[in-house]
């Protein structure tokens, strides 16, 4: 199945002669569940991340940057398409999911144009190899949405409840079914070997690799090499092979002559859970929460022939920016529909005066807008009912007061000072009132609002021998 969008700007670029591409090669790599004090250069003691810090002296560190969710599914729905994942229907899988279960009949509406469609009218060879999680039947697997080549798996590696009829977790190949269940603990290796093999294979055309690791969203595992090798147990092996997996990339940029035109990002689908040794210090809240621990992610990137070594950027900025940026750097069409993102990259090259494009940034989680970021202020909303329950910050776990907080001073968002600043609840009201009448809130649709991709029936993913 291709997107009308994407037909569209495939015969635009076609006609214009305008599908050689003059950007850099592009890898985004994407962790789950990696944690804001996961890595060296953002305060961990705990995990050996040498080669993310090195990453970070050679390019840029944010402060400052979100995932527009704390859980799975609606972050990389908004990664693919610059948009939060209430536009684009996939703030929730279904009722009793928080994001899409195997077997699942939603996913990816083919209208919507993603980075890989994007990237592909470009003249871009584009891979996605790890775990996808916007939908597992054929016409939501990534080859249905631009990219050339898929090895992953095709949702969260704990996706394999037997009382629920999942199969055996599956390792994909474009859409075959190659192995189940899959042997977790040579995941991170063997996409590894898949990305470098991409490298390797496009070196001599511009490229995209999405790079969406498993780890180290639980159960845990590291190969061989890296078990039991760490001082954080099973959580920091996974995360010191994932800095060697990121190593082992940038050698082979090296060794092909690519390293100075390349962009390589490094960030997280959402924060740490706070258990098995994850952390998102020195934010307070875990995954699943509107606490910046929830949304605030590590994001670390490279291009040495744009961005000054050694640059910190402490303005806000956003996973639904990557979209738009890459259309900017590469001189991409964009869908013509409506996107949340901007294009940083006046951020990413830290120009001096560069600023954040957002006025305001929503905090979602599942149905409901829950907080609000303006400038260093953060309004958590008043609400009856949190979903879920579990995130509410009353005991009690129905519903909890509503709270002011300054960031800048208050990063554990425990002072209340609404009080002191009427002019900033008033603002903040208009901000709410806004987000609601353009995305929705709970059951409420919103105008700005498009629909996710539903299929009639669908199908377990199952070994083809």
């Amino acid at each position: 199945m291709i997107s009308r969008i994407f037909m569209g700007l495939y015969l635009l670029a076609t006609f214009s002669l305008a599908s050689s591409a003059e950007g850099p090669n592009i890898i985004l790599i994407f962790c789950d569940d990696l944690g804001y004090g996961d890595v060296g250069c953002y305060g961990s003691t705990k995990n050996r991340t040498p080669i993310l810090d090195q990453l970070a002296n050679d390019g840029v560190r944010f402060t400052d940057f979100y995932s527009s969710s704390p859980v799975c599914t609606p972050s990389r729905a908004s990664l693919m398409t610059g948009c939060y994942a209430r536009r684009v229907g996939l703030h929730e899988a279904e009722t009793g999911h928080w994001v899409l279960i195997p077997r699942n009949k939603r996913g990816m509406n083919p209208d919507e144009l993603t980075m890989a469609e994007m990237l592909k009218v470009q003249g871009y060879a584009t891979a996605c190899i790890g775990k996808w999680h916007l939908g597992d039947q054929e016409p939501h697997l990534p080859a249905s949405h631009g990219f050339d080549y898929y090895y992953g798996i095709p949702y969260s590696n704990d996706m394999e409840r037997a009382d629920r009829g999942d199969p055996p977790l599956p390792v994909v190949r474009d859409a075959t079914v190659i192995e189940a269940p899959a042997d977790q603990s040579t995941l991170t290796k063997r996409y590894t070997q898949e990305a470098v093999a991409f490298i390797e294979q496009n070196k001599s055309a511009p490229f995209f690799i999405y790079l969406p690791h498993t780890f180290p969203h639980t159960p845990l595992f590291a190969s061989p090499d890296f078990k039991g090798k760490s001082a954080n147990g099973t959580y920091g092996d996974s995360v010191e092979e994932i800095d060697w997996s990121t190593g082992e990339i940038l050698k082979a940029l090296d060794k092909n002559g690519l390293k100075e035109n390349t962009l390589v990002i490094f960030t997280s689908d959402n924060g740490s859970n706070g258990r098995n040794g994850g952390s998102n210090a020195p934010l307070s809240g875990n995954k699943g929460s509107t606490m910046e621990g929830g949304m605030r992610v590590p994001m670390i990137a490279r291009w040495p022939e744009r961005i000054p070594r050694g640059s910190v950027v402490k303005e806000l900025a956003t996973t639904m920016d990557f979209h738009p940026t890459f259309a900017a750097l590469t001189g991409a069409a964009m869908s013509g529909q409506d996107i949340d993102g901007s294009d940083i990259s006046q951020l990413l090259f830290a120009e001096p005066d560069a600023r954040t494009p957002y006025k305001a940034f929503y905090y979602y989680r599942r149905r409901q807008l829950q907080a609000i970021r303006y400038g260093d202020w953060k309004w958590h909303l008043p609400l009856e009912e949190t979903h879920p329950k579990w995130t509410s910050a009353e005991p009690s776990g129905k519903g909890r007061q509503g709270k002011l907080v300054n960031l800048a001073t208050d990063l554990q968002e425990k002072n209340d000072v609404s009080a002191r600043h009427p002019e900033v609840m008033e603002q903040m009201e208009k901000f709410a009132a806004e987000a609601i009448n353009r995305l929705g809130n709970d059951a409420k649709t919103g105008s700005g609002q498009r629909l996710a991709f539903d299929l009639p029936s669908s199908v377990p993913m199952t070994l083809k021998k």
